[in-house]
Order: structure tokens, then C-alpha cells, then sequence
């Protein structure tokens, strides 16, 4: 699934060349990446493509995931709301069950490598237990734009040892901060099985499979079952499409291990499935397959994403791609991936109303729907595919090293 030789005929020969060309300078390189979790999540997605693809290059990438007990992983939940914005009591017991996973991990952690990127704020504080020799980079995937003052001010003494901090928005750039920053967007492996193309028969096989009836048409929502998701105001906007259209809302997501969150609002979206409809008309899946988040992003006639807050939402550029037409909240990464009205359609979290009309209007417009996908499609082509990424990280490795 990830060969290199497979993304030619996707980005062409300039630049399919042009990623060797650039590699070519740290083939002799060791280059370790850290994150918290190797399954659920962007992160982990775009982390299994990408140092796959660098090793393929030539370059020795390496991936180690941070080891830590629900109570750490409570916290770091806590901390991850909080630099969006969410209120926190930092307690002198939270930073150190925070700062002993860290520590109990760089003991049996061996770093020797000639470059480090530290992904999100769950590792940011092994570089404290390290003699560094070897430029840090601190990947942050989190909407940086309101972060929780105190909590901020507390995590900025691990950010100030670090070399480069990357970020996914020119608006999430922090003006104080003196560690140089540089924005580089996410992106979406189109040979991945989450995206790779799908035959008529696959799809309804796994139709099949999985009970997805067809009878009427299907609005998705793919995305952990994370309260700045929105799940239940998503079935909220529903409600309002379905007393125009009869139709049908799936809600797919699964449980990452870093998120503790994830059961208690997967136990609110079906007790408010039982309370506001048919449960015929709302399908949850709480699995943890690409192929089926493949096929419901393949058939619905609209993917919704309606985040309160969004690093940046993978799961908006894979809608798109697959030509299916998105409504979704202007936040976050979300608008560098979608211009209102012309690629989708981007609303204020709160206007239930807004995306109820907007998803009717495609819905009772498929000639449209269809336009605006296939300019969805291309945008992500032209910028948010993993070969893209992979060339942005090359370009920083080559800063450094």
C-alpha cells in the first residue's frame, strides 16, 4: 500500500522526481518521530504513511509511540482541550503524573538519532530528559489560536528548549513565541485504504456487510467521538434536514487510545439517538475501519463536519477527494481546505439552521453538488496530498541537517 512507485501517476514526474532529488541529501540520516498513539487519529494516520514513504526515499525514519496509564492519558485530554480553548485546573498532581510518563519513557527510550519531531503536547517534555545534540522540532496539530493562558505559559518552558515548531494555519502562528515557526498543513495519503479508489461491487459488498441500507439518501459525519466534534449537534442539523428530505445520517468514528472522552460521548450520542429519531434513520458505527469510513465517504450525497474547534480535519479533505460535497464549520484548519460556495460550504458552529439549508440545497440539487465536489477534489490534489507533506518535511529536514 506504500510503494512510492504507486504516487506517479497521481502527482506526475516533476515531482515525483523532484522527492528523490531533495531526499537525496539525508539518505545517511536517522530521523525518529514520537506521538502518543499508533491507531485513531490523524496524527497516527498521516505518521503510518509518512515514514513509510521517507524510508522509501531512502531515509532511515523511525516512528516510537509515548507510553502512558489512563491517568496520564486523562490528563494530556484535558491539556489538548485546554490549548483550544476549554478551562482547566493545572494542578501541581497533573503536571506530575504528566511529567513522570515522560520521564518513565525517555529511561527506556534511547534517542541517538540525528533529528527528533515530537508530535502534539503528550511527549512534549522528553526533550527535558535528553542531552540534546541534535535539532528538536515540535509538530503541533492542535488549533493553536485561543490557547488556556496559564496552561500555555506552563507548557512554553519544554517549547523554548525546542528548535522549530511546526503548525498547520498561518492563524495559529503565536507572535511571542521565540521559536521560529513554519506552517505546514496536513494532508491525506490517496493510497492509503481510507482512500484508495473503490469499484462499484467493493462498495456495495461492504454495503452489505456492514447493513448500510440504500434506500434514501445518507449524510455522514466521520470523526472520534470527541465533544469539538459536535456529534450531537450534528444530529440536531438532521433533525431539520429530515423534516424537509427523508434521509438517512450515519455517525462512524472509534475510540483512540490517547482520548479517554471517547466512551462517554459515544453513551450521550445514543442516549440522544433514543430520544430524538427513528433509529432507523441514524446508523452509528463505532469501529475502527478504513474501509468503511471509504465507502460512507464514497456514497453519501453529503459529509458533514461540524467542529467547534478543528486542527485541521483530515477527514474534509478525504470527503472531498472522493468527490462527495462537504458542509462544515469555519474553523480551525477546515476554511485552507474549503472556499465557501465554490468547493463546499463553511458555516459558524452554531448555525444549526444554516447548515440544515445548505445540506437541503445539495441534497435538492445533485448537478451542483456535483460541480462543487469536482472542485473540491482538485484543490486537494493540488495541496493536501501526503506527497506534498512529504516534501514539506524533507525541506525541513534539510534546513537542519
Amino acid at each position: 500500500m506504500h510503494d512510492i512507485d504507486d504516487y506517479r501517476d497521481i502527482i506526475g514526474d516533476k515531482m515525483f522526481s523532484d522527492l528523490f532529488r531533495k531526499a537525496r541529501k539525508l539518505t545517511t540520516k536517522n530521523v525518529l518521530n514520537i506521538n502518543s498513539t499508533a491507531q485513531g487519529g490523524g496524527v497516527a494516520e498521516i505518521l503510518e504513511s509518512l515514514v513509510i514513504l521517507m524510508n522509501e526515499l531512502g531515509i532511515y525514519a523511525g516512528w516510537r509511540i509515548l507510553h502512558g496509564n489512563p491517568d496520564f492519558f486523562a490528563i494530556t485530554k484535558k491539556f489538548h482541550n485546554a490549548i483550544q480553548g476549554s478551562s482547566i485546573h493545572l494542578s501541581e498532581i497533573k503536571k506530575k503524573l504528566y511529567l513522570k510518563a515522560n520521564q518513565d519513557f525517555s529511561s527506556f527510550t534511547h534517542i541517538d538519532h540525528d533529528a527528533v519531531i515530537i508530535h502534539d503536547p503528550q511527549p512534549l517534555p522528553l526533550i527535558r530528559y535528553y542531552k540534546k545534540r541534535q535539532p528538536w522540532i515540535w509538530r503541533c496539530h492542535i488549533d493553536l489560536s485561543n490557547p488556556h493562558k496559564q496552561l500555555w505559559h506552563y507548557l512554553e518552558k519544554y517549547i523554548l528548549r525546542y528548535d522549530k515548531v511546526i503548525i498547520s494555519s498561518e492563524k495559529y502562528r503565536l507572535e511571542k513565541l521565540p521559536v521560529p515557526q513554519k506552517v505546514i498543513a496536513p494532508a491525506i495519503d490517496p493510497r492509503s485504504p481510507k482512500n484508495i479508489d473503490m469499484s462499484q461491487s467493493e462498495i456495495s459488498k461492504h454495503m452489505k456487510k456492514f447493513n448500510i441500507p440504500n434506500d434514501k439518501p445518507i449524510i455522514t459525519q466521520v470523526s472520534r467521538f470527541d465533544r469539538l466534534k459536535d456529534p450531537v449537534g450534528v444530529i440536531k442539523v438532521f433533525k431539520k434536514v429530515k423534516s424537509k428530505i427523508d434521509c438517512r445520517l450515519v455517525l462512524c468514528g472509534s475510540m483512540a487510545v490517547d482520548d479517554p472522552e471517547g466512551i462517554t460521548i459515544y453513551e450521550q450520542i445514543l442516549n440522544c439517538n433514543q430520544k430524538m429519531i427513528n433509529e432507523k434513520d441514524l446508523l452509528i458505527f463505532n469501529v475502527e475501519s478504513d474501509i468503511l469510513v471509504n465507502v460512507l465517504q464514497r456514497i453519501s450525497q453529503v459529509v458533514i463536519q461540524k467542529s467547534l474547534r478543528e486542527g485541521f480535519g483530515l477527514t474534509v479533505s478525504e470527503a472531498l477527494w472522493k468527490e462527495t460535497p462537504v458542509v462544515a464549520s469555519n474553523v480551525g484548519g477546515i476554511p485552507l481546505q474549503i472556499t465557501d460556495g465554490k468547493n463546499g460550504f463553511l458555516l459558524e458552529p452554531s448555525d444549526y439552521d444554516g447548515f440544515a439549508d445548505r445540506i437541503i440545497y445539495l441534497l435538492e440539487n445533485p448537478s451542483k453538488a456535483e460541480t462543487i465536489a469536482k472542485k473540491g477534489k482538485e484543490v486537494v490534489r493540488e495541496k493536501f496530498l501526503i506527497t506534498r507533506l512529504l516534501a514539506d518535511y524533507i525541506d525541513l529536514l534539510n534546513e537542519f541537517l
